[in-house]
């Protein structure tokens, strides 16, 4: 395979695939935030505040719905037409629908057709994110020296955690705002702030090259027709494994936006304590992501994930026991060990993980599809949560319990998967496709 000679290519890669992340993933968040606190009061009725944070919820989550068909479509475009399309498409999405919802009139203003509108914004929302991560992940993945691969792509994720930092600090100044003008036009402000940062992101993307492993496939007349078709065929069960992993995102929903709203509407912690929480929590994740990619590249990809996926299934119980409790030095503690540092040991593995199941032909559907059906259930888990949720100081019980389950769950499918970290990048996914050809063949004999 040919491979760019210029080392500042790997580098460039990360940071596009960094910011492009982090603008992303502030447009995401802005909403997760918003939804947590504001949205109940504007964009549905008052008479019943539990449904309408239910409803809240259920619009954050729904974006989730759209994301395995913006898989489908977006992952077509990337394995046959290449990353970069891909990533400045759903950059320039993603800045439109946030936009337009800084724009949405409230339900005392419009009625029902508020919440419809928002609705729609969110789903636009959804069709960008899923091919996101799987996108710049293949683009840095395919740039990065092999003895590397999870440290660079790990800027992925860490311009994720740069985005929910962004989101979450443009927060804390409008929480000094009192209630009449935040949700008057306060809480317009996250979603307009998005155009300044959409720019700069599209500026950097623009001019980075597509990768050495892409044009080597499309060189070699050996990119597919249909990648779908060759990914169900070949990776069928890769793509059914990362489903299982990817449920470990129900951690971070949990954490950023349920655990949010029972702290601030239930047990009545201050909402800029919470929020100081969640920005501390994600600047420790800066840190911690890189260095746990680091380890991956020594010791392995497994490990690192699955240490990850126990801790938070244990971690998950004395954080939200802590807030039951209004322990705000635990809360804090808790919060930042659970998120910043153990989270990120699987949240900064995964795009190394399962990129490396997939060969370069079928690399973007792969993790598409496989992310985004998993990350549904992630998506909704604040609206499962808040359903689950029970009354009397220990109702936050069952949510815990289905926290705990989802991240194990998590645990398990990574530790079913093939170690990767030694293999060379035009080797990867080679043993799957061998494997799925030999079946095909003895099928066809007997």
């Amino acid at each position: 395979m040919t491979i760019s000679t210029d080392h500042k290519t790997p580098r460039r890669a990360a940071f596009a695939s960094w910011l492009g992340s982090a603008v992303e993933y502030y447009d995401f968040f802005v909403y997760g935030t918003a939804a947590a606190l504001i949205f109940p009061k504007i964009f549905f009725s008052a008479e019943d505040p539990q449904t309408a944070a239910i409803a809240s919820f259920a619009t954050f989550g729904v974006a989730y719905i759209m994301r395995p068909l913006g898989a489908v479509i977006l992952g077509h475009v990337g394995d046959k037409f290449g990353r970069k399309k891909v990533l400045t498409f759903t950059l320039l999405l993603m800045g439109f629908s946030t936009f337009i919802i800084g724009c949405l009139p409230t339900y005392g203003q419009a009625g029902i057709l508020a919440p419809i509108l928002l609705v729609f914004a969110r789903l636009l929302q959804g069709i960008s994110a899923a091919g996101e991560q799987a996108g710049a992940s293949s683009m840095t993945l395919e740039h990065a020296p092999e003895n590397r691969r999870a440290f660079f792509t790990s800027f992925t994720l860490s311009g994720t955690q740069a985005g929910l930092i962004l989101a979450t600090l443009v927060f804390i100044p409008l929480g000094t705002l009192d209630e009449a003008a935040l949700l008057s036009w306060g809480w317009r402000i996250p979603f307009f702030l998005s155009f300044a940062v959409v720019i700069v992101g599209f500026w950097v993307r623009r001019t980075l090259a597509e990768t050495p492993a892409f044009l080597e496939e499309t060189k070699k007349g050996e990119a597919v027709r249909l990648p779908l078709v060759s990914l169900f065929a070949n990776y069928w069960t890769d793509v059914l494994r990362i489903i299982f992993a990817a449920l470990i995102s129900v951690v971070s929903t949990i954490f950023s936006v349920f655990t949010l709203s029972y702290a601030v509407n239930t047990m009545h912690i201050d909402r800029s304590t919470m929020l100081t929480v969640l920005v501390l929590a994600n600047i420790v994740a800066l840190g911690a992501i890189p260095a746990w990619a680091i380890l991956a590249d020594r010791i392995g990809r497994k490990p690192v994930f699955i240490f990850g996926a126990i801790g938070c299934a244990v971690l998950i119980w004395p954080y939200i026991w802590a807030i039951s409790q209004n322990n705000l030095m635990l809360v804090f503690i808790l919060g930042i060990l659970l998120s910043g540092v153990v989270y990120s040991a699987s949240n900064g593995i995964w795009p190394a993980l399962y990129a490396e199941m997939f060969d370069t032909r079928v690399r973007l559907s792969g993790m598409a599809v496989g992310t985004q059906i998993g990350f549904a259930l992630g998506g909704f888990a604040p609206t499962i949560s808040a359903a689950l949720m029970g009354s009397g100081p220990m109702g936050w019980v069952p949510v815990a319990l289905f926290t705990s389950i989802t991240a194990l769950i998590a645990a398990v499918s990574a530790a079913t998967a093939t170690e990767t970290y030694k293999t060379p990048i035009d080797q990867l996914g080679k043993d799957a496709r061998r494997f799925a050809g030999s079946m095909n063949h003895a099928d066809r004999t007997v």
